[in-house]
């Protein structure tokens, strides 16, 4: 059913379904449970939902979004605020400039996209936060983030095509 502005309500819950993935991932990837010790980051689950939703369906997920997810990870990760943020808004801008490029992007290679841009973020987070320190920090676990992410994808995007076909497709469609 319309409302008098002719949007459903079926459709503004399809607009407001892949900001909260990425709340969801920010606050998944932050919850203070470590199944190696502490040996293995946890991977950028927020990172996931901004590149595939700006890549399917980017009126869903506009840059402000992307924005307050990043600024949602800072917060919940502890680190300095902003930093993720940027990362999220620069890797959105790749992705969006880009579209047509990541979107041809099929099987293994789609994975290489995600690799791509998380490289992207991680790089920006790196850079951004070894300014602040002023000095080159370590790698090795900002690598290994980078792995897991790109591994914990896999299954995130099969979850993602599912919310993308069976719940935002048919509330969108709604009239």
């Amino acid at each position: 059913m319309q409302d008098r502005f002719g949007a459903s309500a079926g459709s503004m819950l399809a607009a407001v379904i892949p900001f909260l993935t990425g709340l969801l991932g920010a606050i998944a990837a932050n919850i203070p449970i470590s199944l190696f010790s502490g040996g293995v980051p946890p991977p950028l689950l927020s990172l996931m939902p901004v590149y595939f939703w700006c890549l399917v369906r980017p009126d869903l997920m506009p840059p402000g979004a992307a924005f307050a997810i990043g600024l949602t990870e800072d917060l919940l990760s502890g680190g300095p605020p902003g930093v993720w943020a940027l990362s999220f808004l620069v890797c959105y801008a790749i992705v969006d400039r880009q579209r047509d490029i990541f979107a041809g992007l099929a099987g293994f290679g789609a994975i290489l996209g995600f690799a791509a841009i998380v490289l992207g973020a991680a790089g920006v987070a790196y850079a951004t936060v070894s300014l602040l320190n002023s000095r080159l920090l370590p790698v090795e676990m900002l690598l290994l983030e980078i792995a897991v992410s790109v591994t914990f994808y896999i299954p995130t995007l099969w979850l993602m095509n599912g919310i993308q076909h069976r719940i935002i497709g048919p509330l969108r469609s709604e009239f």
